[in-house]
């Protein structure tokens, strides 16, 4: 997959390695210098920025939606795989004035598949129907937590190293049905394999069970609205509440659920929104 170009838009601010943006209320050089959003990272469809608002801003929206902000101004923001072409950052100053601006961002090209002769759906088994609305519950429930975890403001680190199997966004479609695309990236590894936390983070969920489809669930929140989800262990070494550190052991890899053989399923998620880890991580190398 080709990495898409991090973006850099105008003057680098020294010792921050943060790209200033004037916000549009903005009229002169002084000013843009004092209130402007500044962020590094991935402003594409899949990706994640990390930034700075405004000085003076005590609340911000992406597209009405509120941002958390830390008590030193900076955000955290990720793109769905299927976010439209144009987001809009709004800051509120203490002042009750508003500084906007644009981003756009862009779009990404996913691998597709088509089966002309194979249903969207297989005949419902009665035991996945009694069993998965539970587990849908739980997940939800972990992800609606909030953590005291710093994580995010770490570059992420890749939780085990193999071979990339299933790619983020990947999607067939079945007779002209789009099915639910991947949610996250495949990587092949032998099972007991070890697996690490990629950013300090705190344990949301750490299923006692196998769950229909995850099978062994591990979770982990990174803070700011960013979490980790980690599918198909062969063993979860923590349990929910502990602290973790970025490189702990937290599992090892495994095929239980619907797994067709020993893999790690990584995904990665910002307040709903669904993100590509090897755009956030960058390429094993």
């Amino acid at each position: 997959m080709r990495r898409a170009g991090s973006v850099a838009l105008g003057l680098l601010v020294a010792g921050l390695g943060l790209s200033p943006v004037p916000a549009q209320t903005v009229a002169s050089p002084a000013a843009a210098a004092r209130s402007a959003f500044r962020w590094t990272g991935e402003l594409s469809q899949g990706g994640l920025i990390r930034g700075q608002a405004p000085t003076g801003a005590v609340a911000m929206t992406l597209d009405g939606q509120d941002v958390p902000l830390t008590t030193d101004g900076a955000f955290l923001i990720g793109f769905d795989r299927d976010a439209g072409p144009a987001a809009e950052l709004v800051a509120t100053l203490a002042d009750g004035r508003q500084l906007r601006q644009s981003l756009t961002v862009a779009p990404r090209a996913w691998r597709i598949e088509r089966l002309d002769r194979l249903p969207k759906y297989p005949v419902p088994d009665p035991e996945f129907q009694r069993l998965r609305p539970p587990e849908l519950d739980r997940i939800r429930a972990a992800r609606a937590q909030v953590t005291d975890a710093e994580g995010w403001r770490q570059p992420l680190i890749w939780p085990v190293r193999g071979r990339i199997s299933g790619l983020f966004g990947a999607q067939r479609i079945y007779r002209g049905e789009p099915g639910s695309y991947h949610s996250g990236t495949d990587i092949a590894a032998a099972t007991g394999t070890i697996v690490r936390a990629p950013a300090d983070g705190v344990v949301i969920l750490a299923a006692d069970t196998p769950f229909t489809l995850e099978g062994h669930l591990l979770m982990l929140d990174h803070g700011q609205g960013l979490n980790s989800a980690f599918l198909h262990l062969s063993r979860i070494d923590v349990r929910p509440g502990d602290h973790v550190r970025q490189g702990q052991p937290i599992g090892a890899v495994g095929a239980t659920g619907r797994a067709t053989g020993p893999h790690l399923h990584w995904s990665l998620q910002w307040r709903g929104r669904k993100l590509d880890p090897l755009l956030v991580t960058g390429p094993m190398g």
